[in-house]
């Protein structure tokens, strides 16, 4: 069995830079993702915020990383981790009956996307109930889709939309909208959306078995209102899957990973780095350096063995 200095587990922005610092430092990397290289960003059809480059996609981004770290020498595998057995050597056993030992471990485990936890839900993600408007959009050109949610992903889903469908209806159960300003201004010049706030989804709308569109409650008066629409498009926020990991890093009350910018843990040769963990900021930016940062305290580790 192979020896790697370094396994990361999770192949989005985080764990590819982590891997990228610790080739760049001599070291042997596995990555191991679960599904597919690029993680969250790769849900956002144009990136404008990040430094150095004007605008790009998601993808764009992802699969730059992805060939990068390939011709450094990273090796990768596609398999869900699902224990670490600590030691001087670390043992990361996967889904598939495999296992793998490193001297040391950084976890990117990434988020997955929040649910609204409304009966018949999850029977209809991916037939009329989507969290990526750039993957799905296509599918409703010229009709009508509901986007729950009022913040920053939830407004660039809406813009996107808008430009493909007939019309966007934006649910947002807040008072406000909780987006940049700038987003916000994008959205007021497109006569086919429209926002409303203070209202929750309660309730999916079907008929035989077919969404058909939402039910909701205005937070103020009580009153119920149902909304007709071809498609419903989620962006209420993240959840980390962190669990498998808690005995060897502590977890906050919301199930991140406990831990600063230094990306340390209460294990040695355990490091943790992008939106799996605590932080105030999640952008691509904190991700990448949550990469560089953990990759780093890796190689320090390994230097002093």
């Amino acid at each position: 069995m192979a020896l790697y200095d370094v396994i990361v587990v999770g192949g989005g922005a985080a764990g590819m830079t982590a891997a990228l610092y610790a080739l760049r430092n001599g070291k042997t990397v596995l990555i191991l993702e679960k599904e597919g290289f690029g993680g969250q960003i790769t849900h956002s059809p144009k990136v404008e915020n990040y430094p150095g480059t004007m605008s790009m996609s998601g993808n764009e981004f992802a699969d730059h990383l992805f060939e990068q770290i390939l011709a450094q020498g990273a090796e990768f595998e596609i398999e869900a981790v699902t224990e670490i057995v600590d030691g001087e050597i670390k043992t990361v056993k996967t889904e598939d009956g495999n296992a793998y030992e490193g001297r040391t471990v950084i976890l990117a485990t990434g988020v997955k996307h929040r649910m609204l936890g409304l009966e018949g839900e999850e029977d209809l993600v991916g037939e009329g109930i989507s969290f990526c408007a750039v993957c799905d959009g296509d599918f409703y050109k010229g009709k009508t889709v509901c986007m729950a949610g009022g913040g920053n992903s939830a407004l660039q889903e809406a813009i996107l939309l808008a430009g493909k469908c007939a019309k966007v209806i934006i649910l947002q159960d807040l008072p406000v909208l909780t987006g940049e300003a700038k987003l916000q201004e994008v959205l007021k010049r497109q006569d086919n959306v429209e926002v409303h706030t203070g209202m929750r989804i309660i309730a999916l709308e079907t008929e035989n078995g077919e969404f058909r569109g939402v039910r909701t409650l205005n937070t103020e008066t009580g009153e119920e209102t149902v909304f007709t629409a071809d498609g419903l498009f989620v962006a209420i926020g993240l959840i980390p899957e962190n669990d498998a990991f808690r005995n060897l890093v502590l977890l906050d009350e919301r199930g991140y990973f406990d831990t600063d910018e230094g990306c340390l843990t209460k294990t040695p040769g355990i490091y943790v780095a992008g939106d799996c963990r605590r932080k105030n900021v999640r952008q691509l930016t904190t991700a990448v350096a949550d990469g560089a940062t953990a990759a780093l305290a890796a190689c320090r580790y390994l230097q002093n063995l």
